[in-house]
């Protein structure tokens, strides 16, 4: 049961990140004049997408007080890697970021020492 915690950590920090990105692109870049600053982020945390961005971050947050019940951090924390692997495939899928060989070689050392970790 402990393992559908730090799932359930890895998924709504997944799809909280995505979310965040995906609105944040919709509504361009950050204005340089300070009022433009205010009412940009106003608008972004009135926006429903963004506030179930927020709200995944927070279930995260209580997933990971569970998990911590279960598990030493030091057997559990190596598994919040994953999040890391599947932001980036994702955001290559959703989002078209680029893939380079350098951020290949990244993820498979992720992969790696989650599987040395383990």
């Amino acid at each position: 049961m402990g393992y559908l915690y730090i799932l359930g950590t890895i998924g709504f920090t997944v799809y909280g990140q995505l979310i965040l990105k995906w609105k944040i692109d919709q509504y361009g870049s950050l204005p340089n004049a300070f009022m433009g600053k205010i009412n940009f982020l106003l608008q972004l945390l009135l926006n429903p997408w963004i506030l179930s961005g927020l709200f995944s971050a927070f279930l995260a947050a209580l997933c990971w007080m569970v998990a911590m019940t279960k598990f030493d951090i030091s057997y559990a924390y190596p598994f919040m890697s994953l999040s890391f692997v599947l932001v980036f495939i994702l955001s290559a899928v959703l989002f078209g970021e680029p893939v380079s060989p350098p951020k290949i070689v990244g993820f498979s050392l992720v992969i790696a020492g989650i599987i040395i970790m383990r």
